[in-house]
């Protein structure tokens, strides 16, 4: 199963055989316990909840305690369900980076840094007005639309909260994993600052070129 979750640690560079550096991103990725199997017969649909991270019992809610008493796992963390089919997995299964190989590309899912708020030049790379002397418009926003609206039209470009927002950075290359200290290198940035949670997952784009090849 090539779905994993993990940490940032930050960038550095490898080298290749030839010689060549590379920029890869560190993930301190699982291990992931296999914590719940969603089946057609009980479910509707099949998906398997991965756990991150030991939590204390006391720091887990009530309803959290009955639910893992009742799967007889310790409990996580952190909790995410992805929609694939379990096979073989059961609760208790453990996920690690072995199960990831140099050359492999994945999706990497995270949340991007937070810039607190903004305005449109920086939030949607506005142009802004005209930077002379006089011109009393540099980076204000221009007109919202009809003024007889007597609101903001939905899905105007206008000041704003900026980042901390679901991120997807597509096939990215796995070039090189680290079992034993549970470490996954992959070619590129991923989204999120230092010790940001991250899922990893097949490229889609990977399993569309195989299907147009094959």
């Amino acid at each position: 199963m090539k779905h994993i979750l993990g940490r940032k640690v930050g960038m550095t560079s490898v080298f290749r055989a030839d010689g060549s550096a590379e920029p890869v991103t560190v993930i301190a990725a699982g291990p992931c316990q296999v914590v719940d199997v969603k089946t057609p017969d009980r479910d509707g649909y099949e998906a398997v909840v991965l756990g991150f991270e030991d939590a204390k019992f006391k720091h887990t809610s009530k309803p959290m305690r009955g639910r893992f008493e009742r799967l007889g796992v310790a409990p996580k963390a952190v909790l995410r369900e992805v929609r694939i089919s379990p096979g073989a997995l059961k609760v208790g299964d453990t996920v690690s980076v072995a199960a990831f190989g140099i050359g492999d590309r994945v999706d990497v899912t995270g949340f991007s840094k937070g810039k607190g708020f903004a305005g449109i030049i920086k939030r949607w790379n506005g142009s802004g007005g005209g930077a002379s002397h006089g011109s009393m418009i540099h980076r204000q926003p221009a007109s919202n639309g009809d003024t007889n609206a007597a609101k903001s039209v939905k899905g105007s470009r206008r000041p704003g909260h900026l980042g901390v927002e679901r991120v997807t950075v597509q096939n990215l290359e796995v070039i090189a994993t680290d079992a034993q200290r549970n470490l996954l290198l992959v070619r590129g940035a991923v989204p999120g600052a230092r010790h940001g949670l991250v899922l990893v997952r097949p490229s889609v784009k990977a399993k569309t070129e195989t299907a147009l090849r094959a």
